[in-house]
């Protein structure tokens, strides 16, 4: 695993342990976490300047009372909020961005890749909505602060059927709890670096698709 420091906020440990109840255990202070800069591995990822999010948007602990067991990512698309069942009637919250591969799928699935600084390449519907844009970079790009994945992704699969639908940070923090024309479900890259850290392959994920339009 890529070794991470917190500049200018709480540090975070870099050691973690799978619970009984599946869920990693990131020793994380409760002192209120701020969005610094984060050296990970070869990279640094920038400070993010939380002004101008919403502090719904911003990541916390709440209540939120579910059947769904321990350990489950519940990504609800129209609140634009993904959730990580805690138990006890509490969940880590975290505010994202949603695209328009992120309404291409709801029901259930788990996490079977995590890809740490992933690899990218556009899908064939983004290089035919937007050819310009997309069409170069059909051989994709390496990880990296330019990747649009960010520094982490997560990739859900129905059985071994990629759905193609991932979890992954983001090059535009501003866009979080907005709507944005391309991409699947986006943290701010200090929340997808968490969140990565606490879940483990074969988390369960239940995506909930609510009447709400996506601008273009």
């Amino acid at each position: 695993m890529a070794r991470l420091l917190l500049i200018g906020a709480v540090t975070i440990p870099l050691s973690g342990c799978v619970s009984s109840s599946g869920l990693i255990e990131a020793e994380i202070s409760s002192t209120p976490v701020e969005y610094a800069q984060l050296i990970d591995g070869p990279h640094t990822i920038p400070a993010v300047d939380i002004s101008d999010i919403d502090s719904e948007m911003l990541r916390q602990r709440v209540d939120y009372p579910t059947g769904e067991p321990v350990g489950t990512i519940v990504v609800d698309t129209a609140a634009r909020h993904l959730y990580l069942v805690e138990g006890d009637g509490k969940a880590m919250r975290y505010g994202i961005g949603v695209g328009k591969e992120g309404l291409a799928f709801a029901g259930a699935a788990i996490v079977k890749r995590k890809a740490e600084w992933p690899h990218w390449r556009p899908t064939k519907n983004m290089m035919d909505r937007e050819p310009a844009r997309y069409r170069h970079l059909a051989s994709g790009l390496v990880g990296g602060l330019g990747n649009p994945l960010g520094p982490r992704a997560l990739y859900l699969y129905q059985g071994d059927q990629d759905t193609l639908f991932r979890i992954h940070g983001t090059t535009e923090p501003e866009t979080i709890g907005g709507a944005v024309s391309s991409g699947c479900i986006r943290l701010i890259n200090q929340d997808i670096v968490d969140l990565y850290r606490r879940v483990r392959i074969g988390s369960r994920v239940v995506v909930i698709q609510r009447s709400r339009e996506l601008s273009s």
